[in-house]
């Protein structure tokens, strides 16, 4: 039986297992499902949101990243994240004093920027590891007549993405492989504007994922990491049951994402991309979220349209018309699978 690649689980095998294994407390709305980004229960008056993420390709502002990126996932259900718990797991012999406190001192940034509390976690030197590792919890609580769900897409929506792709990735091309970008001919302000990313415009879709909820009636949001947006589309298309018809053309691919992934031999389209957040909306409500977004000097672009199941998931260009690929893989997991 051949071994798995890195990255996530094909989503058969995911699905297989979550099938087999998974809880059918009543109070769970929404549980383990492929493409959704948070668990959602039932407390009540209210909806506690939970969700939970590594950070596995970074190694630098693991902690700026851990945050960012489970906030993600508790925003696009609508939601408000409110308490973050983090495991650390730092590497035998590599680890000093200092490591630990420049961790924690990130954390606290990260979750202050948020508006987060840090409530618990775990933290321990281990073996095994070659390079610090954080796995975050994040928990939000959302109104019940304002969840958003992945699943939520309409036959007759249009897709939207806001910012551009692959943000998260081409900050970590740029962070973590910085001189062999130089020597590959990337230009150093290309890089550094590429390594500034992560903070401006930033991966967080906290902002955008408030301001298109209060402005129209969003049916599906959801935040592409691994795969990259090509991977985000299709998980979308199975969580709602959906096709999907998208023009390659529209989607905003950030010309230093371009550039870097050109120079290291990676597919924008199927490289993490956290930052640029993916929704579906009625068409008559594209022009306010634009409009709203815009205030916001936030960039919004409307890539396609949700089409009956039976159609795919297709990329147009013209009169050209193909399957969007499919991702066993993050591209960005090439890099590290060369070192």
């Amino acid at each position: 039986m051949p071994f798995l690649p890195t990255g996530k689980l094909p989503p058969d095998l995911l699905r297989a297992v979550l099938a087999a294994h998974v809880s059918d407390d009543p109070r769970v709305i929404v549980g383990a499902r492929v493409g959704e980004d948070a668990a959602i229960i039932d407390l009540g008056d209210h909806y506690l949101v939970a969700a939970a993420d590594p950070v596995t390709f970074a190694t630098d502002e693991l902690g700026w990243y851990a945050v960012a990126v489970n906030a993600n996932d508790i925003a696009v259900r609508g939601a408000t994240p409110r308490w973050f718990l983090a495991t650390l797991l730092l590497p035998e012999g590599m680890t000093d004093e200092g490591t630990v406190r420049r961790l924690f001192a990130q954390l606290a940034e990260a979750c202050a920027a948020h508006a987060v509390a840090l409530v618990g976690g775990h933290t321990e030197v281990t073996h095994g590891i070659d390079r610090p590792l954080i796995a975050g919890t994040m928990l939000g609580e959302v109104a019940k007549d304002r969840l958003v769900t992945t699943a939520g897409a309409r036959v007759g929506d249009v897709v939207m993405l806001t910012k551009g792709v692959p943000l998260e990735g081409a900050a970590i091309i740029a962070r973590e492989k910085e001189h062999e970008l130089l020597a590959r001919g990337v230009p150093a302000s290309v890089i550094r504007t590429a390594r500034a990313f992560l903070r401006a415009p930033g991966i967080s879709v906290l902002p955008e994922a408030e301001i298109v909820c209060d402005v129209a009636h969003v049916h599906a949001m959801h935040d592409p990491t691994e795969g990259g947006i090509a991977t985000a589309l299709h998980e979308l298309a199975a969580a709602a049951g959906v096709g999907l018809r998208i023009e390659h053309d529209r989607i905003a691919v950030l010309p230093e994402g371009r550039a870097l992934c050109a120079a290291v031999g990676l597919d924008p389209l199927g490289t993490i991309a956290s930052g640029a957040l993916l929704l579906t909306l009625p068409p008559t409500e594209a022009g306010l979220v634009l409009d709203a977004l815009a205030r916001a000097s936030i960039a919004g672009h409307v890539i396609g349209e949700v089409v009956p199941a039976e159609q795919g998931v297709t990329l147009v260009a013209g009169t050209r018309q193909w399957p969007l690929p499919i991702f066993a893989r993050d591209e960005i997991a090439k890099l590290f699978a060369e070192t």
